[in-house]
């Protein structure tokens, strides 16, 4: 058995050498390359296995935690957007709001809305303007398309408003056409005036616009009222049933328009 293993060794080693010198086993040792292949790559699956389990399956845990963080950030993304819509509409207003002071005689102050009459009833807001800013009782004010109300209460910081739809206000108006003088009155309805003891015969149409005519001394001519929504003549009535829309918005509006008038002190 010994003669034996060294007579392989002797062979082995041969063929090494002869490998080596004259390269005679490179066709064997293609073949057997080639053959081996297969389990190379049997063998290597188990590692490409875990390689793609790591990047691409992730467990379920994970994916609800991410699904939860990508909700959240949607959630804050649209809270910054509509934060960003409501900006852009009120910097829109307050434009059209000093644009409108263009169009003025008198010094204005701009105020905020910061509370509105909790009975149904009454049309009354309260501003953050009060006497310590000059407001005074009996001040008109208005938005950037009319005449809103007037002030009937001042304290030192804050003030309240009567709106021109108050059943308690009427404001003396002029159809704008044509001059034809008025008396609009409030029914406790945002958008409803009514225009009363009107004859008949007397000259106004749907459409036309009111503005103020400046009696009583309380509101500077000229500002827009209301525009007539519906005139309805009775053959048996003496007066006309005449109804008019005001044009400020009453119900949208979050700074208004303090208007001093020339016969009171600017603050």
């Amino acid at each position: 058995m010994g003669l034996r293993a060294l007579l392989m060794v002797f062979i082995v080693a041969g063929l090494i050498v002869a490998d080596l010198r004259y390269n005679s086993l490179e066709r064997t040792r293609s073949i057997l390359d080639g053959l081996a292949t297969p389990i190379y790559w049997l063998a290597d699956i188990p590692a490409e296995i875990t390689n793609w389990s790591e990047s691409n399956v992730l467990s379920r845990g994970q994916l609800i935690e991410e699904n939860d963080r990508l909700k959240r950030e949607n959630l804050i993304l649209s809270g910054r957007s509509q934060q960003i819509a409501a900006l852009r509409a009120e910097n829109t207003r307050l434009r059209a709001l000093l644009n409108s002071t263009a169009l003025l005689r008198n010094d204005v102050m701009i105020a905020e809305l910061i509370g509105v009459s909790p009975d149904p009833a009454r049309s009354e807001m309260v501003l953050n303007k009060g006497a310590g800013d000059g407001v005074y009782v009996g001040q008109p004010l208005i938005d950037a398309e009319g005449l809103l109300g007037q002030v009937v209460e001042v304290s030192q910081y804050n003030s309240r408003v009567l709106l021109i739809t108050d059943v308690t206000h009427a404001t003396p108006v002029q159809v704008n056409r044509n001059g034809v003088r008025a008396i609009a009155e409030g029914i406790g309805v945002l958008g409803a005036l009514e225009i009363r003891h009107v004859a008949a015969t007397t000259d106004i149409e749907e459409g036309d616009l009111l503005v103020s005519s400046g009696l009583g001394g309380r509101f500077p001519v000229g500002y827009p009222v209301a525009r007539v929504s519906k005139v309805t003549r009775d053959p048996g009535h003496t007066f006309a049933t005449i109804e008019a829309s005001p044009v400020a918005a009453l119900d949208r509006i979050r700074h208004v328009l303090l208007v001093f008038a020339l016969n009171n002190p600017t603050p």
